[in-house]
């Protein structure tokens, strides 16, 4: 069901996409881009704000909330700003123009759907629901585009935004390994498998109900919350 779901993402962000020419297209591709990764390095902070705003039976939507605004609001507004600054849409030629708005197309719908499977990770749902599974590859085993997007999230931290200052990894825990020295390992996906794991055992660990009319019913019996998970 994950890999429909998808899949009609892309569709849908492709086909609204190439719809603005090739300079939009391009554009938008690389607006969301630096869309996504702005929304990886901010979605936290703005998670601690939400947590203690939302009410306490929603404190563990905080994470995938603050990723899925965070994107939708950078996209929206650099979109804006680009049509503001330039409005218009270059002349080319056919072959050139097709090209070029379906690889914008294509590329933006693909990153959007990344991201949007990367924040199902965050949300306080079963480990496995609707055949999205952490480990799995689910884009019909063919691809795993939530890991990719971390992947590269984690790359651009360590390499490229880390050439002034010390850098700021990530997701990159390091910890000394046998031999192999110092690594990076990566640690989100399973991070947020344990912590829907948490939430799926706190939920489950309520009292069943008493079937029997005459018995008494104890009156500290209280349903569990929720909580963090972590």
């Amino acid at each position: 069901m994950i890999d429909i779901v998808l899949i009609a993402i892309l569709a849908g962000v492709a086909w609204c996409v190439a719809s603005e020419g090739f300079a939009g297209a391009l554009q938008t591709a690389i607006i969301c881009i630096i869309s996504g990764l702005l929304a990886m390095n901010f979605f936290e902070p703005m998670a601690g704000a939400l947590s203690g705003m939302l009410p306490a039976a929603y404190n563990a939507w905080a994470d995938a909330i603050s990723l899925l605004v965070l994107y939708a609001a950078l996209v929206t507004a650099m979109r804006l700003g680009v049509e503001k600054v330039a409005p218009g849409f270059p002349d080319t030629k056919k072959p050139l123009f097709e090209g070029s708005r379906w690889f914008g197309a294509l590329l933006s719908g693909y990153v959007t759907m990344a991201f949007i499977l990367t924040a199902f990770h965050t949300a306080p749902v079963p480990r496995d629901f609707m055949g999205f599974k952490p480990e799995r590859s689910n884009l019909f085993e063919v691809a795993a585009p939530d890991r990719q997007w971390l992947g590269f999230t984690q790359y651009v931290s360590e390499k490229s935004l880390s050439k002034w200052g010390n850098p700021n990894i990530f997701d990159g825990s390091q910890m000394t390994v046998g031999n192999a020295g110092n690594q990076v390992w990566a640690s989100f996906p399973i991070r947020y498998a344990t912590r829907r794991e948490n939430l799926a055992a706190s939920n489950s660990a309520a009292p069943a109900p008493i079937t029997d009319n005459n018995a008494a019913q104890p009156s500290n019996t209280t349903r569990p919350s929720g909580g963090s998970g972590f």
